[in-house]
């Protein structure tokens, strides 16, 4: 067994000991702990992380939400890009040294819902939301105990094990920082506006929340021909941000006595916009999104999931010819669909070092939960190898 941070292991028939940010119990302080990462079994890679980012996911995680779903102790991190180290039975796509990034769904394309051409959510390896790899265990422990993983990834560790259909190949020509932002967030947001939305030249759009997942729907929407794009967001800083990105108005609510949708709809002619995009899971934002779209044929993409679950939805809205839909991972498939926007990201199309806002070392973690609070926040990466020269 090799052990000591930073090590690696050319035999995947061995476990490694190494770091790892451990959440013990909602909303308690992350413990850096020696852990024992497994040997990667039958389809599944070990890898060496390099570094990886926070996702608003991962928070609700921390916060123990939601509650059906608490899982202590738990190694948080689901955005991330890093080597494979090792791998078991039956990888045949991937190889020691392949930079990849993990994806918190996989795409068989042989399920009737990856054959249908209607839907990125594989029947085969769905979002797995129980904490443990897909055959009901873990690969990592702490002093003998069992640690939870999130979704397959847990990507705040020097080494994580993920099965192979949840990993994507990354070309080494994007930058790490940047890798790491498209695994998830920025991917979501951006991929909505083309598999969600379909947005067509000259349309409207609203995007409610300001954050990786409302950016990348505007630099989508900016990129589909959206002749006007409204950021909704309570900081006032987001507005260089999303001007940055294709932003064409900002709305800070509370700024009137107006409701957003009003405010939209006066920008929109008395119309309203022909898509919005709700970003965050604040429950009342839920129906001012859906209400702020033209009467008939609007339509509202929901990405958040807020600390319920739940929210009410007016449903004279939904008869008004409206369509509220939900969307997973802004309906990418992983193997089909990511190639394009790491292709965007190689060709500078995609200009994310907009979205870093601030940097810490792995065993800071702490510190990086602080400053998501600050209102210059953005995203905050993680480097879980002191030296990014893989």
């Amino acid at each position: 067994m090799n052990s000591g941070h930073g090590c690696s292991s050319k035999s995947s028939s061995q476990a490694i000991i190494c770091r790892a940010a451990v959440c013990w119990g909602a909303e308690e302080l992350l413990r850096m702990e020696e852990i024992e990462v497994e040997p990667p079994r039958s389809s599944e890679v070990r890898v060496k992380m390099l570094c990886a980012s926070i996702c608003h996911t991962d928070l609700q995680r921390w916060k123990g939400l939601p509650r059906s779903r608490a899982l202590f102790p738990i190694v948080l991190g689901h955005e991330g890009v890093g080597i494979v180290e090792s791998m078991g039975e039956g990888v045949t796509k991937l190889k020691e040294g392949d930079l990849v990034i993990p994806t918190f769904i996989g795409e068989c394309q042989e399920c009737t819902n990856c054959l249908s051409g209607m839907t990125n959510i594989c029947e085969n390896y769905p979002v797995n939301r129980n904490g443990l790899m897909p055959d009901q265990s873990s690969r990592m422990y702490v002093r003998g105990q069992r640690l939870y993983h999130v979704f397959t990834c847990s990507t705040w560790s020097e080494y994580t094990v993920m099965n192979v259909n949840y990993v994507t190949k990354m070309d080494p020509r994007v930058p790490l920082p940047h890798a790491s932002l498209i695994s998830c967030g920025f991917s979501t947001g951006f991929g909505a506006t083309w598999k969600e939305a379909n947005i067509e030249k000259g349309s409207t759009v609203a995007v409610f929340g300001l954050g990786g997942v409302g950016l990348g729907v505007i630099g989508g929407a900016r990129m589909r021909g959206a002749s006007k794009i409204i950021g909704v967001d309570l900081a006032e800083n987001k507005e260089e941000k999303g001007k940055f990105f294709g932003m064409t108005d900002f709305i800070k609510p509370g700024g009137s006595r107006k409701s957003i949708s009003q405010e939209i709809k006066e920008m929109t002619r008395g119309m309203g916009v022909d898509y919005s995009f709700e970003c965050t899971g604040v429950e009342p934002l839920i129906n001012e999104a859906l209400q702020s779209t033209v009467v008939g044929r609007g339509v509202t993409i929901a990405f958040g999931l807020g600390d319920k679950g739940t929210a009410p939805i007016s449903l004279i809205a939904l008869i008004s010819g409206r369509t509220l839909k939900g969307s997973t991972f802004g309906g990418i498939k992983p193997q089909t669909d990511l190639p394009t926007i790491i292709e965007k990201c190689i060709n500078k199309e995609l200009q994310l070092d907009a979205l870093v806002s601030h940097e810490v070392q792995l065993e800071d973690i702490n510190q990086a939960f602080e400053l998501l609070k600050q209102p210059d926040s953005l995203k905050v990466i993680i480097q879980i190898t002191k030296s990014l020269n893989y």
